[in-house]
């Protein structure tokens, strides 16, 4: 089956208008934030953003699929010392909007330095909000299981009466945990916290994804041949990753060096290298880049 790699140079509001309804099955994307990045999007100011993102959001609405699932990530800044609220506002308008605020991860930047402010630290994290179109969604929580770690070791060896059963939390919180379920597994469900470090080699964009990024949210709710769109996609880490795994991509930028830049990426002479140690097999899977 052919994997489609379709770019686009423009307006994200109105190019998506050329997708059709119910197309996509995972959008993956981080905007430009509130009042940064001036000298490439322009810097929308906290008190525009909402309006500015929510016609976007309807399109993107629209274009995902009933069983989809979108991904923003996004951070508010701090303003005279204080944070701003245009990321809670957003939430809250795009709620109206039709969306359901489904879940909240948290990106923890493990190689961010330190530093501080006179009234705060170093930022190390930043929000990954999940949006739906319903509350029954395409979720492949299996994909994303990892090994269970060597505090089973200890923690599993000698068990209690009270670890083998859920029982009363002594605090007063409920139930507790049956501890004894975790025996003679390998691999455990990860919490909502991803600790990957920020991209550091991309010197052609000022805040590229690292690949373990979207590749983490491709698998949870994509299977093979799935579409995924990244509106904003800058350097193209997501359609880059998503063409590694065998789905479909959709990417939009209205910066022309940006979308040289992964046209270039994409060129048909580096389509096989995306594939190293003929991990998948081109005769089955073949790779077609549409440029728009």
């Amino acid at each position: 089956m052919e994997i489609h790699t379709d770019i686009y140079l423009g307006d994200s509001k109105k190019k998506l208008q050329k997708l059709s309804d119910n197309s996509v099955d995972l959008i993956v994307t981080s905007p430009p934030y509130a009042d940064q990045r001036k000298s490439t999007y322009g810097g929308i100011l906290p008190d525009d953003y909402v309006a500015w993102f929510l016609p976007i959001s309807k399109e993107l609405l629209r274009v995902l699929k009933p069983t989809g699932t979108f991904i923003l990530n996004i951070k508010e800044k701090v303003v005279d010392g204080e944070r701003s609220t245009y990321v809670l506002e957003l939430i809250l308008a795009m709620r109206k909007q039709g969306w359901f605020w489904t879940e909240e991860f948290i990106w923890h930047k493990k190689n961010s330095y330190p530093g501080k402010w006179p009234n705060r630290f170093r930022d190390s994290w930043e929000r990954l909000l999940q949006f739906n179109k319903s509350k029954k969604f395409n979720m492949y929580q299996e994909e994303v299981m990892m090994p269970m770690g060597n505090w089973a070791k200890t923690r599993l060896k000698n068990l209690s009466e009270t670890d083998k059963s859920r029982d009363n939390s002594k605090v007063g919180s409920g139930f507790g945990k049956n501890i004894s379920n975790w025996l003679n597994r390998d691999k455990v469900y990860p919490t909502n916290v991803l600790h990957l470090a920020t991209e550091c080699n991309n010197k052609n964009h000022s805040a590229a994804f690292p690949e373990e990024l979207p590749e983490w949210f491709i698998k949870l709710f994509t299977k093979e041949n799935d579409v995924v769109l990244d509106p904003f996609m800058g350097s193209g880490t997501t359609l880059f990753v998503a063409n590694k795994m065998k789905r479909n991509s959709i990417g939009i930028d209205i910066i022309p060096e940006y979308y040289k830049m992964v046209k270039d990426r994409f060129n048909p002479a580096e389509l096989y290298l995306l594939e190293p140690e003929e991990k998948y097999e081109k005769t089955k899977h073949k790779r077609r880049t549409t440029i728009r």
